[in-house]
């Protein structure tokens, strides 16, 4: 396994794999700080791709002002020891310099996805998203990409980035993993007290009622964003900041949920720590993972 700090190395590299080895990459980015959520990204691309990298970068335009960029857990020689069972190829952990150097002015906005959910909530937020995404695309060139369910609205974005702007790699989706508690992995979860911890759970809980519901033929959005919330309220340590129903492609909010899958999103503080979380509704949706032991055209 090596680590690649440079753009140019990290490109060189990715060039001579695709065009003199002809094998197939898979790319797994990441703000560090790796989790199980995390590995199971790396485990589908291992399986899937010829070659994996994993790239490592706390990335500044995602944060706005008053969140955690600054205290947003980093441990390079940590992860690195974690990714190291697990046959990764390459770590790619450049310095923000390395990716936004003097003079930087150049950025993507996907817009109408962007805008509802962490849009409203984090303005900027994905502005950020799709430009270092877009940059890592470009610098790596995968085949594939892997990322989480939990982090739908943000699925969505990449991916319409993507055939927007005509990338020639795969966004590959994989659902959540949670903790045994029901609460979604995340690196924030790192932030939570022993009590936040224990009261965290209760998003969950709050979204599987909803699913519950929804097959028990309620289709009515503003019920089930009430269920949710009053289950949510319940838990005195929690502070909700959306509960938000909508459909799971364009994210246009629904009234009465329909033959469409729906996707039900939420986010909440517990302290000072935002987490988020979804469900889909009406999943009636082909698995987002490609066959594996593709080989390049």
């Amino acid at each position: 396994m090596e680590i690649i700090n440079r753009r140019k190395r990290m490109s060189s590299v990715a060039r001579k794999i695709r065009r003199e080895q002809d094998r197939t990459i898979g790319l797994v980015p990441t703000m560090g700080a790796l989790h199980e959520g995390h590995l199971s990204l790396v485990r589908e691309a291992r399986r899937m791709c010829d070659v994996v990298v994993v790239s490592v970068f706390v990335n500044p335009t995602q944060f706005g002002p008053g969140e955690d960029f600054e205290h947003y857990p980093r441990d390079l020689t940590k992860d690195t020891a974690v990714l190291t069972d697990y046959n990764v190829d390459y770590i790619f952990a450049p310095t923000a310099e390395e990716i936004y150097p003097r003079g930087f002015s150049t950025y993507v906005t996907v817009e109408g996805l962007s805008d509802p959910m962490e849009g409203t909530a984090r303005p900027g937020h994905f502005r950020g998203v799709a430009t270092i995404v877009c940059i890592l695309l470009n610098v790596v060139r995968p085949d594939f990409a892997f990322f989480g369910q939990k982090d739908a609205q943000q699925s969505l974005v990449i991916k319409r980035m993507v055939r927007d702007l005509a990338f020639d790699t795969e966004i590959i989706v994989l659902p959540t993993v949670r903790e045994d508690s029901g609460l979604a992995m995340s690196s924030r979860n790192l932030y939570l007290n022993a009590e936040e911890q224990h009261a965290a759970p209760v998003i969950h809980r709050a979204l599987a009622k909803a699913k519950e519901a929804f097959k028990e033929g309620e289709r009515s959005a503003n019920r089930l964003v009430e269920l949710v919330r009053s289950t949510i309220e319940a838990e005195p340590r929690a502070r909700i900041d959306y509960v938000n129903v909508s459909d799971a492609e364009t994210l246009e909010r629904i009234d009465r949920l329909d033959d469409r899958p729906a996707v039900m999103a939420v986010a909440v503080y517990f302290g000072k720590t935002r987490l988020i979380d979804n469900t889909i509704l009406n999943s009636a949706k082909k698995k987002d993972v490609a066959p594996a032991n593709l080989t390049r055209a």
